[in-house]
């Protein structure tokens, strides 16, 4: 076991703007996730038992992602979305349609969070930074995490790479764990069991997901 405590080798000043709370989902005019699951679920003409078998999700999970109750995570959105024939970016985000993407910093809409599945508390809420881009495989995000609510490790398909803006990130990989503080970062395959939180209060971080 590994324990990581490093100073931070730059200047993170210029992230403050970007560690503030995130605004709560329910003040955005976003469709939720659940919503999107459920109407790609049913344009492909799927039952939540069929939906259940080529994923592996508990019938009961999926439904409770559909009727809201509770919100997914990430690798788990990156699992539906590969099972519904759908991008990733689709779900958090929504379809892009351009060739590029300059967001601004009052420009970043699309606010989601994700629960535990077993009290569904609140494990992190986040945040698309360039939703724009037709056809993309990367999703940027600025994600603030709670602390661990779970041991629930996360596994699926494609890259992760986690820059800290702020607050102290606890990582667990594998059977190693880590503390990143700001300015730390880390670069994994997501197929390797991860769990990302924050340690001693939340923690603001950068990630960039790619699905592969």
């Amino acid at each position: 076991m590994q324990i990581k405590k490093e100073t931070p080798h730059i200047n993170v000043d210029y992230f403050e703007n970007l560690t503030q709370d995130l605004p709560s989902p329910e003040t955005q005019s976003v469709e939720a996730i659940g919503d999107k699951i459920k109407k790609m679920r049913e344009e492909k003409g799927l039952s939540i038992d069929e939906l259940s078998k080529m994923t592996g999700f508990d019938i009961d999970l999926l439904e409770s992602i559909e009727k809201r109750e509770v919100h997914p995570q990430l690798g788990t959105i990156i699992k539906l979305s590969r099972a519904l024939d759908s991008a990733f970016g689709r779900l958090v985000s929504g379809v892009g349609t351009k060739l590029y993407s300059i967001t601004r910093k009052n420009e970043q809409k699309a606010v989601a969070r994700s629960t535990s599945r077993q009290d569904k508390k609140q494990l992190y809420m986040y945040k698309s930074l360039a939703p724009e881009v037709r056809g993309r495989h990367m999703e940027a995000l600025i994600v603030q995490l709670e602390e661990k609510q779970t041991d629930e490790q996360s596994v699926h398909e494609g890259e992760e790479f986690i820059y800290v803006l702020d607050g102290i990130v606890e990582l667990t990989i594998g059977e190693d764990r880590f503390d990143l503080e700001p300015g730390d970062s880390v670069y994994y395959l997501s197929t390797t069991p991860h769990l990302v939180s924050g340690k001693g209060g939340k923690a603001t971080i950068l990630a960039v997901l790619y699905d592969g």
